[in-house]
């Protein structure tokens, strides 16, 4: 994959891929090596990183270790990598907002759980019983993929789920 292409780049075409195929390996292979592509491509899913000057025998390679399950990187963008890591950086990705197709009422409850209330006081703010409140709960854990409250509540501070 290159990264300029005509239309989409080569970054956010890695990422519709890897979102719709994640199965399929993606080697970059660019011009590119400054650190921002380098990192926004890996985070978009890229198998590997490549520059179109490495000689040929490089890209054959670089395809067959992709394809073995490695991650092959060109000498100089994988010093700009690890040189990353052993300068103490972090990478920050902000997560991507995911409709985990709650419903209007178990958001309401969700953001109840978030300001604190348990389960008795929700149920009396939204006027409806106790075990309602429970199924509801257990419902939002199981849309959110979490086990607790406090997973769900992590889960709506660190997505911004509203």
């Amino acid at each position: 994959m290159d990264i300029e292409l005509p239309g989409t780049d080569g970054i956010e075409l890695t990422r519709l891929i890897q979102e719709k195929f994640p199965q399929i390996k993606i080697l970059i292979q660019t011009v590119f090596n400054d650190r921002e592509k380098i990192f926004k491509a890996l985070c978009a899913g890229a198998s590997g990183y490549i520059l179109k000057n490495d000689p040929p025998h490089k890209y054959l390679e670089s395809i067959n270790d992709v394809y073995s399950g490695g991650a092959p990187m060109n000498t100089s963008v994988a010093k700009l990598v690890l040189g990353f890591f052993t300068n103490k950086n972090v990478i920050l990705v902000a997560p991507e907002a995911k409709d985990y197709l709650l419903s209007n009422r178990e958001k309401e409850i969700l953001q109840m759980m978030v300001q604190g209330l348990h389960y008795r006081a929700i149920a009396e703010k939204s006027f409806i019983s106790y075990e309602t409140v429970r199924t509801h709960v257990k419902h939002i854990y199981r849309k959110l993929h979490v086990a607790s409250r406090s997973e769900a509540i992590q889960k709506v501070l660190h997505q911004g789920l509203n």
